[in-house]
């Protein structure tokens, strides 16, 4: 396998700048995923790493070696994409084949059989190996082409959403099948998702891409707990980060920070950190955006001290939880909730945002302050919580 190195990548198609000064270091034998909206580059940072598309600027390298030069054929990658990319007069079986029957990489009819025999039976499609691609579904034909990349043994495997048009309970099988997979293999893979729950299951590490450029990488609970700006934070989660108004209000030598929930007020003291504190003061921060996480929001439906009074907006069941969404005035939030509940639209709900696990964003900058619990995630980060 290989260690896949990108330095200062650049390419546009028209006027658009489909990668911005994209710079990546892949370990060997790493699970890296990238992740990001529709559009963000993924897709075409995979293609730069296998040939398919040459940069403008930068270098592709693989184990140190720069590959710009070299033709698809000869990097040595296995690439899933999203549109199947078979071939309509061959069987499964012989799709499967294919590559191990070319000139470059071929081996003996003995291995080609094992090997795709092991593939099929991973991808739970032993009884498909004699059909043709028109006689598949599109989950189907799907996986023929992760098998295809499967048989082989190339220096990256690059998948470009595979999972994509899985069904849910297949999907959520082959998550586990692909980081065994790898694991065993000791392979390195860059995978392409849009889904935060592929994203956190499969990557060793994340990146974050939007609009050609790389937000921010690390581990997914790097990420998800130490956010760096509002985008990576409301990606990062399902249902999306509480983004709250708030301002600062100094406090002797610090500062409380202040949020209106349904017009009444409510006060929380910032953790001491001198050099936050330094920052604020120095940039004149008056006002931020305080994120809470929708599991971090306790409700009830009679009153009780501490908690606020609002409206519920809309409830959502959605497999083993719901979502309620409440109306704040000026803002909605979103809060978890069990299954079952028998909440009606527009009526009374009580609500207590547990301040003391949430993050704070410069609300003009969108980047990331403190978080009130910094010090808890930082140790549970490096693993020193058990």
């Amino acid at each position: 396998m290989a260690r896949i190195t990108l330095e200062n990548i650049k390419k546009a198609f028209g006027k658009v700048q489909a990668l911005d000064g994209i710079s990546l270091d892949v370990r060997d034998n790493e699970f890296f995923v990238l992740f990001g909206p529709a559009g963000a580059g993924k897709t075409t940072i995979l293609n730069c790493i296998a040939g398919i598309t040459m940069p403008e600027e930068g270098t592709v390298s693989f184990d140190g070696k720069i590959m710009n030069l070299i033709d698809p054929a000869h990097r040595n990658v296995a690439m899933v994409f999203e549109n199947y990319a078979l071939f309509p007069q061959m069987t499964v079986y012989e799709n499967m084949a294919s590559a191990l029957r070319s000139k470059l990489y071929r081996e003996d009819e003995a291995t080609i059989k094992e090997r795709i025999d092991k593939a099929a039976k991973m991808m739970k499609m032993e009884k498909l190996l004699e059909r043709l691609p028109s006689q598949l579904s599109n989950g189907q034909k799907q996986r023929v082409a992760m098998g295809r990349a499967l048989v082989r043994t190339p220096n990256v495997f690059l998948m470009d959403e595979p999972l994509a048009h899985l069904d849910a309970k297949l999907r959520n099988s082959m998550r586990t099948e692909l980081k065994e997979m790898q694991a065993n293999l000791g392979s390195t893979c860059i995978y392409v998702t849009h889904d935060f729950m592929e994203a956190m299951a499969l990557g060793d590490r994340i990146a974050i891409i939007n609009k050609g450029k790389i937000v921010q990488i690390g581990s997914g609970d790097e990420i998800y707990y130490m956010p760096c700006n509002e985008f990576t934070a409301e990606l990062m989660g399902d249902p999306q980060i509480n983004i709250i108004p708030a301002e600062f209000e100094k406090n002797g030598s610090g500062y409380n920070v202040v949020i209106e929930v349904n017009g009444e007020k409510l006060k929380k003291e910032l953790p001491e950190d001198k050099a936050v504190f330094a920052k604020i003061a120095a940039d004149g921060i008056g006002k931020a955006d305080l994120g809470i996480r929708p599991q971090h929001i306790r409700y009830s439906f009679e009153p009780a001290e501490g908690y606020f009074k609002t409206t519920v907006y809309s409830y959502e069941s959605i497999g083993n939880k719901s979502v309620i969404t409440a109306e704040c005035g000026k803002y909605q939030l979103r809060m978890i909730a069990p299954n079952g509940l028998n909440v009606a639209i527009d009526s009374d709900i009580y609500l207590k945002p547990e301040l003391d696990r949430s993050i704070l964003f410069d609300s003009d900058s969108k980047k990331y302050i403190i978080r009130y619990d910094e010090e808890a995630i930082r140790a549970f980060a490096t693993k020193e919580v058990k």
